[in-house]
């Protein structure tokens, strides 16, 4: 089995962020498994913004991590995120939703890793809790 991509979303990163967080040992374990070059995980800016609100720092934090790399928000992400706000999801959700997406690098599309699976119903993408 090849390595795997994950993206991370406001939820996850929050929980990677806070050692106090329930869910904090179960995300870290991907970061671990991506230092080990076991996958590769992602994190959209726009959701790191939307996390940052409510825990000041995160965005700083996750950038500077070392095996998390960030995704950019630009004039495609920006497409998708306007489809997505007009049906109804959040600012949090919709850059996730374009990173997990299928697109010309990741043919099949990531894992979307999320302490809140439901909020993506209905995206397309595979939403998955970090505790499985």
């Amino acid at each position: 089995m090849g390595a795997i991509a994950v993206v991370l979303d406001h939820t996850t990163a929050t929980a990677l962020y806070d050692p106090k967080d329930p869910a904090n040992e179960a995300v870290a374990a991907f970061y671990v498994q991506a230092s080990g070059g076991l996958g590769s995980l992602f994190a959209p800016v726009l959701s790191l913004a939307a996390g940052d609100i409510e825990c000041p720092g995160l965005l700083d934090y996750i950038d500077g991590l070392r095996f998390v790399q960030t995704e950019t928000f630009d004039a495609e992400a920006a497409r998708t995120a306007t489809e997505l706000l007009r049906a109804g999801y959040s600012w949090a959700a919709v850059h996730a939703v374009h990173a997990a997406r299928p697109s010309a690098r990741f043919p099949s599309g990531r894992y979307l890793l999320t302490l809140t699976p439901e909020m993506y119903r209905g995206t397309g993408v595979q939403a998955v809790h970090p505790d499985g």
